[in-house]
């Protein structure tokens, strides 16, 4: 893995720095009072940035491409699967994320053990493959290297691109299409749980059949960004220029848990039929987007016909 950060603004770097200052400060915060012994242990032990902003590849313009700007994406590895449980010990973090004034650039991350890192790289999780070969290392507590990566051969990344495709696409066309049922009918918190799921299951497809990893997430605008880090014509689907689709976005983010149980929860016939709408244009990006990542997948097992003979 990569150690400079010299083809990133000095600005950045800092709010990079920042990130970490607070990342290592809610950690210790949500571990200090802890009894038990893995608690006790707990350590961060890589923090390695991915994806855009590794490849020199980000985009910076909120106010152009329809408010489009490229998150921090961070891989946190711990030393206990124990520690990766969001609710308990990530929240805070992520929230101070968000409202840090002197972090501009969104943050958006993942956690993992070391074991849980080196078991999908020994299972050819490419994901986790691009990130060893393409990540810049910000953090590491010891200087232990991550485990040597077994590449799938194209017929298994075609076969298991092919498997995520078609069962989280169906069902992401079937959750739209139940949501639409439930606005017919006025069901308005139903339609909005229910858009909540076709928009989580969208994005799943789309990281899942690109990348073979797709986090245990059901923050819908946590799940845009990594998608869109994958083909940025996802964006199309929910731009940020507008302050009321923004907002709109956010009230739909919250209805996985407050349509269901919040009395309060409210939501709009205006926005739901927007949503309903770019959910709809959202469906059809993802099928475009998986679509000619198959047919790729597809001329690479024509090009390298022996591979398919292997185990």
């Amino acid at each position: 893995m990569k150690s400079s950060l010299d083809h990133i603004p000095l600005r950045k770097q800092r709010e990079l720095g920042r990130v970490l200052e607070i990342l290592h400060e809610e950690f210790e915060d949500a571990l200090k009072d802890g009894t038990a012994e893995f608690k006790k242990r707990g350590r961060i032990l890589k923090v390695i940035l991915f994806g855009s902003y590794a490849k020199g590849e980000w985009v910076d313009e909120p106010f152009t491409m329809k408010g489009y700007r490229s998150d921090f994406d961070l891989l946190i590895i711990v030393n206990n699967r124990k520690l990766c449980e969001f609710a308990e010990y990530w929240h805070k973090a992520a929230d101070r994320l968000i409202h840090d004034k002197t972090i501009e650039t969104p943050v958006s991350f993942i956690v993992h053990s070391r074991r849980e890192v080196n078991s999908y790289l020994k299972e050819g999780q490419y994901f986790f493959s691009d990130i060893r070969k393409e990540g810049i290392v910000l953090y590491q507590l010891d200087n232990e290297p991550l485990a040597e990566p077994k590449p799938l051969s194209p017929a298994d990344r075609l076969r298991v691109a092919e498997e995520h495709f078609h069962h989280r696409f169906s069902t992401a066309t079937n959750l739209s299409t139940l949501s639409g049922s439930a606005m017919l009918n006025r069901m308005y918190n139903e339609a909005a749980f229910l858009m909540h799921q076709s928009i989580e299951q969208a994005y799943s497809c789309v990281l899942l059949t690109l990348t073979n990893y797709g986090p245990p997430s059901h923050n819908i605008k946590f799940l845009r960004s990594l998608a869109e880090e994958q083909d940025r014509r996802l964006a199309q689907a929910f731009p940020r220029d507008q302050h009321r689709d923004r907002a709109w976005f956010n009230t739909l983010n919250e209805a996985y848990v407050k349509a269901r149980y919040s009395k309060h929860f409210e939501i709009s016939e205006e926005a739901l039929g927007w949503l309903g709408e770019q959910t709809t244009l959202l469906v059809e990006l993802v099928k475009r987007v998986c679509s000619e990542h198959l047919e790729l997948l597809q001329l690479s097992n024509l090009t390298y016909p022996e591979e398919l003979s292997q185990p």
